[in-house]
């Protein structure tokens, strides 16, 4: 992943390959994600990347790290590997401030977030949100922690009051 281009916060650094997101204003929606992000999860001394990038480049990152040649919403890369836990049982935190690294890729958020109706800002937000969950240890692969994952979203987001995005959406 490229160096930050800022460093525009104590928590966030920001990566912007692609100027839409700057548009967009991804440093405070990331900022104002891991912020509510830290809160519930109760931590106050952490850090994390999110790289602003377009779907040919996250097409190219999905291809390498999960042998998937296509575009995606968002990826991260946790620092530590997850000590296995009892199905819908929330994650141990990592042991380490740097939580790691998250792509989001523009064209797809914004087909997304057009194809249910949704403002760009509240599913990028989301999309965020889940990442950072991925980053401290939450997975939704059974759908136990599915269901713990989504439960910790809604409430993330709705103290953000961003309603819940797993509602059936109006087109």
């Amino acid at each position: 992943m490229p160096e930050p281009a800022a460093d525009t916060s104590d928590i966030v650094d920001i990566v912007l390959e692609d100027d839409r997101w700057e548009d967009a204003n991804l440093p405070a929606m990331a900022e104002r994600a891991a912020h509510a992000v830290g809160e519930w999860l109760g931590l106050t001394d952490f850090q994390i990347v999110v790289m602003g990038c377009d779907d040919a480049r996250i097409a190219a990152l999905n291809a390498e790290f999960r042998g998937k040649p296509k575009p995606t919403n968002v990826l991260s890369w946790p620092t530590v590997e997850f000590e296995p836990h009892a199905p819908g049982a929330r994650p141990e935190l990592p042991d380490t401030d740097e939580l790691g690294d998250i792509a989001i890729a523009y064209e797809t958020c914004q087909r997304e977030a057009e194809a249910q109706g949704k403002p760009f800002s509240d599913h990028a937000t989301h999309l965020l949100v889940h990442a950072m969950l991925h980053l401290a240890g939450f997975d939704h692969i059974v759908d136990a922690d599915a269901e713990t994952m989504e439960d910790a979203e809604r409430s993330i987001l709705g103290k953000l009051g961003i309603p819940d995005p797993y509602l059936e959406h109006e087109t």
